[in-house]
């Protein structure tokens, strides 16, 4: 799971008890530790100075969770992802993936991110926009033809290999997208609002759709988002930011068993753990 340092204790309003003994957390010492944020801080300039998006900020995730971050805009959660995937530098502190640097563990083809702009190039096929991290790794595309029919299949566009993204839908985009972030076979899958252009009805299709993918993937994810109940339908734990400085403010824990099933968000337990959050974002909200 998730564990932030120097950050406030768990709120008393969402401590539910697991209703399954797979949803049980291990301790952090008996855990595999994927990904250690150490410290990381980031000063952008502004027009009357600097600004800073991240005040030091620690974090760790562990093996196979799935880790929401959400806070109100400008509060750092983009700029941490990208610190993360080795796209931005931090000014202080560092990240260990797996005991390696995010630069590394990418260019080894372990780290997988999808963004809310899917950027696929317009003039190749679903199959070679799919291909594009092999080709940019130097791997032979011939020898992972399979590998890229089997998630063409996973992400629900069997049919569709040869398409154009101009003959795609939004939510057809976005799946290709998450293909792509697949198709290297990563240990960790970094999401920054890969649905956030999507509308509410069809992003809660692709919610159930990326959670499907993530269990069948083995990777360990973190999403930024804005949206509270995809945070809760999807994630083991949800960090909530805070602005002017943006660092880590709680950590909530998600209780529900998996896989869960889109009827979950119409229980009180899961509108509880929702409206505890919103409250944790309007007071984030005050701050900024």
């Amino acid at each position: 799971m998730i564990t932030a340092l120097a950050t406030a204790g768990l709120g008393a309003a969402v401590a539910f008890r697991a209703r399954d003994d797979r949803m049980e957390a291990k301790p952090m010492a008996e855990a595999a530790v994927d990904l250690i944020v150490d410290r990381v801080a980031k000063v952008f300039p502004g027009p009357q100075g600097p600004v800073t998006a991240l005040s030091p900020t620690s974090l760790k995730l562990s093996r196979g969770s799935f880790v929401a971050v959400i806070g109100p805009s400008g509060c750092g959660k983009s700029t941490l992802l990208r610190i993360i995937g080795g796209l931005e530098t931090p000014d202080q502190g560092a990240v260990l993936i797996r005991g390696k640097s995010p630069e590394q563990f990418r260019a080894e083809g372990e780290l997988g991110i999808a963004f809310q702009d899917p950027a696929l190039l317009p003039w190749r096929s679903v199959r070679r926009n799919v291909a594009l991290p092999l080709q940019v790794l130097g791997r032979r595309v011939a020898d992972h033809a399979g590998q890229i029919d089997a998630l063409i299949q996973l992400v629900g566009l069997a049919g569709y290999e040869d398409a154009l993204p101009s003959q795609l839908s939004g939510g057809m985009r976005q799946r290709v997208a998450i293909a792509r972030a697949l198709v290297t076979e990563p240990s960790v899958l970094l999401l920054d609002e890969p649905f956030g252009a999507l509308d509410q009805i069809l992003r809660r299709a692709m919610n159930v759709e990326l959670q499907r993918i993530w269990m069948k993937s083995g990777a360990t994810a973190l999403l930024v988002t804005h949206g509270i109940d995809e945070a809760v339908f999807l994630a083991d734990e949800v960090a909530v930011m805070r602005a002017k400085p943006g660092r880590i403010a709680e950590i909530i824990p998600v209780p529900f068993p998996r896989p869960r099933d889109p009827a979950l968000m119409t229980t009180p337990e899961f509108h509880e753990i929702c409206d505890h959050l919103a409250a944790l974002l309007g007071e984030a909200g005050d701050e900024a």
